[in-house]
């Protein structure tokens, strides 16, 4: 049974809001690196790229995080951007749900070896299952679930959606 906790056009409004809450945090940025965690995490970036794109003259650079989610430790963490690309940058790291926080926590890691202006989380769905001391920094929506529930999202042409089950 699938439960619709966010539709299409409510995704839209929250890309907007955070979009602009990420625009207020670097104002005086002349460049804002979104780094996007590989797959729902990405997406998500993709559609703050676009917005941030539209609401400020800031150079956004749209950056690929790719690790193995259940094992992040072992896999470690790359970045399409080499260190130099975004070495004192300000970065907002992205993903679609925090769940554990492990996959945040180990990207907030790579990212923190290298000196940056500043590092930023944003998820579109933040549940309060966190087994790591991480935090959303912009965050779509709080939702308090049990253990058996997953939070699933879909981002497709003018049908993205966010479900429960």
């Amino acid at each position: 049974m699938e439960n619709v906790i966010l539709k299409h056009q409510q995704i839209q409004h929250i890309v907007r809001r955070i979009a602009y809450q990420i625009y207020e945090t670097n104002v005086e940025e002349k460049r804002i690196i979104i780094a996007g965690i590989k797959g729902g995490g990405l997406d998500f970036a993709k559609k703050l790229q676009r917005v941030l794109r539209k609401i400020t003259k800031a150079e956004i650079i749209l950056c690929q995080v790719s690790m193995d989610k259940s094992n992040p430790l072992k896999s470690g963490v790359t970045t399409s951007l080499s260190t130099e690309e975004y070495k004192n940058s300000s970065i907002v790291l992205v993903d679609d749900v925090l769940n554990s926080g492990s996959t945040l926590i180990y990207g907030v890691h790579h990212f923190l070896k290298t000196p940056l202006k500043q590092l930023k989380t944003a998820v579109l769905v933040n549940r309060n299952h966190k087994k790591y001391p991480v935090k959303a920094d912009f965050k779509g929506i709080s939702l308090s679930t049990s253990l058996q529930e997953h939070v699933h999202v879909h981002f497709e042409a003018k049908k993205d959606v966010v479900f429960l089950d």
